[in-house]
């Protein structure tokens, strides 16, 4: 029964392997993909040959020695100057084409995973799932694509250029070491048997063993990998967190609680290098081991047919050359498990990664369609990660013209509208009719680290506007201070104050001047003079495209700027129904 489940699971993990594989080689790439991999292949090939003839020359070149026939030595070692000089080459160009192969691969699997990943919200959509009760949500995809990917490639390729070495020398020195073999002769119960071959059966069950023993010992290695993968990447995260909210956590004077949530993930991740440490130990001892016995091994068993007179020293030694190439054929496995240890857990990371991004790329949200003059919703239902509604049965209409203030409770589900007016909010359903010309603008805007003209045009490129187009949104913005920095390089999330982030993402509505702006708590860090400022500007400009706006916010002197007020309260006697409901009130 365990057989049959590891079978099981080498076949699931074959599987995954070759899903992740095949998509490069049938991709537009695929031509110099094929063509690399098969002058790869060529150049292993190469490389046993010029092993065969170094096998040959080393019975050749002992005989020489052993019967002190200089011509023949000095031929011999010239002989093994080009040999040696075909090999070099050989070797030079097979790294080199392997290393090329190897990072042409993980540039196409790198653009198209970050395009699977940045495509129909997936990025978003998984962070969410992450803390919702979804299970198998994978952890860290900046990590998966990074480090996952480079690992999958490399090992994905030195594993099986290694496996088809292996075969190939396997194929061309079995050949030779059954001919060099001889018989065995034992008598067993009055009778005579004789193992023709014998060093190459010797050399199967020598490294049959082996593997055997590699498995059992090194088989802990696999979910250990895994783990410390994971593990590494939490630490990492974590402290490009610390890094992100620098400013935040200095005034909180958070730099214990942070020591502590660091130190507590990097325990984790001493703590399970400890035990994969220990676990390769054990199988280094049992590798080492087996690899200095593989070297006496030969001569023990063709030592009686050497001190018989059977073989001369020259194919005694090409006996001990041909042997070891053998065994190294069939030890692939042992010289090669915490490799296969790693590739397999990077296999799996990337396998459910694909999956997740799969999952929540078709995850039903709200339909929206931008064929629309006006913002309609229509049964809309909002809930929340944990499967808990928010509201249910919406039907919502916004008309050019309208200005919409949203108000309501903290957790009431104001930004989850929002959200699901933008099309982005997995937990909810309905359709959801928004116009072309439409931007939002968030609570916590991004802002590109790097010149200040590409914070203003984000997402667009800075190119497609004019510096005095830049300026003048900064200033209409009222952001002067910042109208001459364009080209100036920062980290702006950090450096600009909460009350200066919201007015640059104003800058950025002003400089593109939609017709239709959704805002969520867009001036909360602003005083009442620049709040209403920037209110009586964002209203000129959406009334003179004939246009609308969308507020959600808490201050009273926001509803003199908005002639509709949707108001979202507890819903009476919920029980198991939505947990609010919305009703429009008078202005």
């Amino acid at each position: 029964m365990q057989l049959v489940t590891k079978f099981a699971l080498f076949g699931s993990t074959a599987r995954k392997v070759w899903a992740l594989t095949v998509p490069y080689f049938r991709s537009e790439e695929r031509w110099k993909a094929r063509a690399l991999l098969l002058a790869i292949v060529l150049l292993n090939l190469g490389a046993v040959y010029m092993l065969v003839l170094l096998t040959d020359w080393n019975r050749l070149f002992y005989d020489a020695l052993e019967k002190r026939d200089q011509p023949v030595f000095w031929h011999q070692l010239l002989r093994f100057t080009y040999i040696a000089f075909g090999y070099i080459v050989i070797a030079v160009y097979k790294f080199y084409l392997t290393q090329l192969l190897e990072v042409r691969w993980r540039a196409w699997m790198t653009t198209h995973y970050l395009e699977r990943w940045l495509s129909a919200k997936a990025f978003y959509r998984m962070e969410l799932a992450r803390f919702s009760d979804a299970a198998g949500t994978p952890d860290n995809p900046d990590q998966r694509i990074q480090e996952d990917l480079n690992l999958f490639t490399g090992y994905t390729v030195s594993l099986t250029m290694g496996l088809l070495n292996a075969l190939v020398t396997l194929a061309s020195f079995v050949g030779i070491l059954w001919g060099l073999s001889g018989g065995f002769t034992f008598s067993w119960d009055g009778s005579t048997y004789e193992i023709t071959g014998f060093m190459v059966w010797a050399a199967v069950v020598y490294c049959a063993a082996g593997s055997v023993l590699t498995h059992y010992i090194g088989r802990r290695q696999i979910p250990l990998n895994f783990q410390q993968q994971r593990y590494e990447a939490d630490f990492r995260h974590h402290m490009v967190r610390v890094r992100e909210y620098s400013e935040a956590i200095a005034l909180d004077k958070g730099e214990q609680v942070e020591r502590q949530h660091l130190d507590m993930r990097f325990s984790r991740v001493l703590a399970n290098y400890l035990q994969l440490i220990r676990a390769q130990k054990n199988l280094i001892w049992f590798n080492t081991f087996f690899g200095q016995a593989a070297v006496v091994f030969p001569f023990l068993v063709a030592a009686p047919r050497f001190f018989s007179g059977a073989i001369q020293l020259g194919e005694l030694m090409q006996i001990s050359s041909a042997f070891g190439r053998v065994q190294d054929s069939l030890s692939w496995l042992v010289d090669n498990y915490s490799s296969l240890a790693a590739w397999r857990a990077t296999t799996d990371r990337l396998t459910s990664f694909e999956e997740s991004v799969r999952a929540q790329s078709t995850t039903q949200g709200t339909v929206v369609s931008g064929a629309s003059d006006s913002l309609i919703a229509q049964d809309l239902a909002l809930g929340l990660p944990n499967g808990s509604r928010l509201m249910t049965h919406l039907s919502l209409r916004v008309d050019p013209g309208d200005s919409v203030l949203i108000k309501g409770p903290s957790g009431s589900g104001k930004s989850t509208l929002f959200r699901a007016f933008g099309g982005i909010w997995p937990f909810a359903s309905g359709k959801v009719e928004v116009p072309d010309d439409l931007m939002c603008i968030p609570q916590n805007p991004y802002f590109p680290d790097g010149p200040l003209r590409d914070a203003v045009a984000y997402p667009d490129p800075a190119s497609r506007y004019t510096d005095d187009a830049l300026r003048q949104a900064l200033m209409d913005a009222l952001l002067p201070q910042l109208a001459l920095r364009l080209d100036d390089e920062d980290a702006w999330s950090q450096k600009l104050s909460g009350g200066e982030r919201q007015r640059l993402a104003i800058a950025r509505v002003l400089l593109k001047n939609p017709r239709w702006v959704l805002a969520d708590e867009a001036t909360s860090a602003l005083d009442a003079k620049a709040e209403e400022s920037l209110y009586t500007t964002l209203l000129e400009r959406v009334r003179k495209a004939h246009g609308a706006i969308v507020s959600i916010a808490h201050r009273p002197a926001l509803e003199a700027f908005h002639n509709r007020r949707w108001e979202i309260e507890a819903s009476a006697g919920a029980g198991d129904g939505p947990a609010f409901r919305l009703k429009e009130t008078p202005a």
